[in-house]
């Protein structure tokens, strides 16, 4: 009778780093190279930085509506990252696309990453962004600006404990050339999606 409406569902990829990591920019790169992929825009209640566009890159709500939305079970995943700081997925976005065929990826942080796994088992892939060392994080997200001093130093304390999940995803990616770890990503996604 064909296929079933689950088998026809999109798969999903999900890529997560310490901050930092560029883990973004290699998600930037997969989606302009891979018509397969659609992105999962988070919501999110921190503030919108200036090169950021609600919608696009994050659904930046209040707090009070975030926890409205985990009341309501809105959320495949969500995590409180640091205080009133919190990241979701929608289970509404995520459900469009994988309905449209689409594969949906991910730029979350570790955890999320985890518990989406969690979920989804052999449907999703699982990629950990590591930085060449600790120290050369730390350098990125200092020349990145975008943190006051608060923020940074909470970062810093989040890099250490995130680097310990890395044996937990599938596959682990080394960017310590930005272009290699794009193809060697593009590459294991491009296994995973043909893998019927």
């Amino acid at each position: 009778m064909g296929l079933g409406i689950s088998e026809k569902k999109g798969k999903l990829i999900i890529v997560a780093a310490p901050s930092g990591a560029g883990k973004t920019t290699i998600v930037h790169y997969l989606l302009s190279h891979d018509p397969r992929l659609a992105f999962s825009v988070s919501a999110c209640t921190r503030k919108r930085r200036e090169n950021e566009t609600d919608g696009k890159d994050y659904h930046f709500i209040s707090v009070e509506e975030f926890r409205n939305k985990i009341s309501n079970n809105e959320f495949i995943e969500w995590e409180e990252v640091y205080k009133e700081n919190y990241y979701g997925s929608l289970k509404s976005e995520v459900e469009r696309l994988r309905n449209e065929g689409k594969t949906v990826l991910f730029d979350v942080d570790v955890k999320g990453a985890l518990n989406i796994k969690k979920q989804f088992g052999d449907e999703a892939l699982s990629v950990f962004i590591k930085p060449p060392s600790v120290e050369v994080l730390i350098e990125r997200l200092q020349k990145r600006g975008t943190e006051d001093e608060r923020s940074f130093q909470k970062r810093k304390e989040k890099i250490t404990e995130e680097m310990e999940f890395e044996n937990q995803f599938d596959q682990v990616i080394l960017n310590d050339d930005l272009q290699t770890a794009c193809n060697d990503t593009q590459q294991i996604v491009n296994d995973f999606l043909i893998v019927k």
